[in-house]
């Protein structure tokens, strides 16, 4: 197996590398710049989004599987940036090119946000989809493309819809880091929709389930999601235990935005049944992220 990995500069991208890494996967990587932890990886530098040659570029990797992640992600700002309508296009000719130069099989990494958020409880073979941020129809969009032109060419193609991943690396404005740093009284104390429950996976663990679906027998789309919803206000009084902080600050200012549904957690039976599981649980994983933030504890 031979890998061609995009987007490994990325915040989840750094992990899904390391697991490539440690399961001893060759793999090439294709991007602007590479990825701090590439070791001993090839790295062919294109912008994607530049109208490269797909071609060229599907034929100097001489990869036998297309792992690709790329995508606009700056927080606050990729849910309805016209950056997404490129993104459609520059996955879905990769894609093609890919199996054009003998690629074998294709996973691309999906989002949640492509599912009717109003049915709370997601299953990939019976919650319907319907996206309502640009983020989320042009994911949905690409994945119908991307399956397309496998189908054409008989290349087995998975689809992994992630939910709600967190780490070392990702942006400080995302839930768990703005938290810890309100909790450890770096910035202001906001508001959350404390009694939503939500579905969070360490990215560690995200990542696993990405390189999972290279496996032979994976098809299809596949919940990469812990499938164990969770209370945003047990989250901020885990994580201010863990800090020896009060939640009380937060918790006051309970936030309901519009649009938000009050249950969103994603089924992973599919992803179960190739032999995937979390390696760590939703506390450990909370703990690993306060450390990280704050050594001392």
């Amino acid at each position: 197996m031979r890998v061609l990995l995009t987007g490994s500069s990325g915040f989840l991208g750094r992990y899904v590398l390391q697991c490539l890494h440690q399961q001893g996967i060759e793999t090439v990587l294709l991007g602007r710049q590479p990825s701090p932890n590439a070791q001993t990886s090839q790295w062919i530098a294109a912008d994607l989004l530049g109208h490269p040659d797909f071609a060229a570029l599907a034929q100097q990797a001489q990869a036998t599987h297309l792992l690709h992640l790329a995508w606009y992600a700056e927080h606050g700002q990729y849910w309805n940036s016209p950056l997404n309508l490129r993104w459609v296009e520059a996955t879905t000719r990769l894609t093609e090119a890919f199996c054009q130069a003998g690629g074998q099989r294709v996973v691309v990494a999906g989002t949640c946000a492509e599912y009717d958020w109003s049915h709370g409880y997601c299953r990939e073979e019976s919650t319907p989809l319907h996206p309502t941020t640009l983020y989320g129809v042009a994911k949905d969009a690409t994945r119908r493309l991307v399956m397309a032109v496998c189908e054409q060419h008989q290349v087995p193609c998975a689809w992994g819809r992630v939910f709600l991943p967190f780490g070392a690396g990702e942006s400080s404005q995302r839930l768990i880091p703005s938290l810890l740093a309100t909790l450890q009284g770096q910035r202001a104390p906001f508001g959350v929709h404390a009694n939503a429950y939500r579905d969070f996976l360490h990215a560690s663990d995200v990542a696993a389930g990405l390189v999972t679906l290279l496996q032979p027998t994976a098809s299809g789309a596949y919940n990469i999601s812990s499938g164990q919803p969770v209370q945003l206000k047990t989250i901020v009084c885990h994580l201010a235990k863990l800090l020896d902080a009060d939640p009380a600050p937060v918790l006051a200012l309970g936030s309901e935005r519009a649009g938000e549904p009050a249950l969103l957690v994603g089924e992973a039976q599919r992803l179960h049944a190739l032999g995937w599981r979390p390696t760590l649980s939703l506390e450990q994983a909370l703990h690993k992220a306060a450390r990280e933030s704050h050594p001392s504890n």
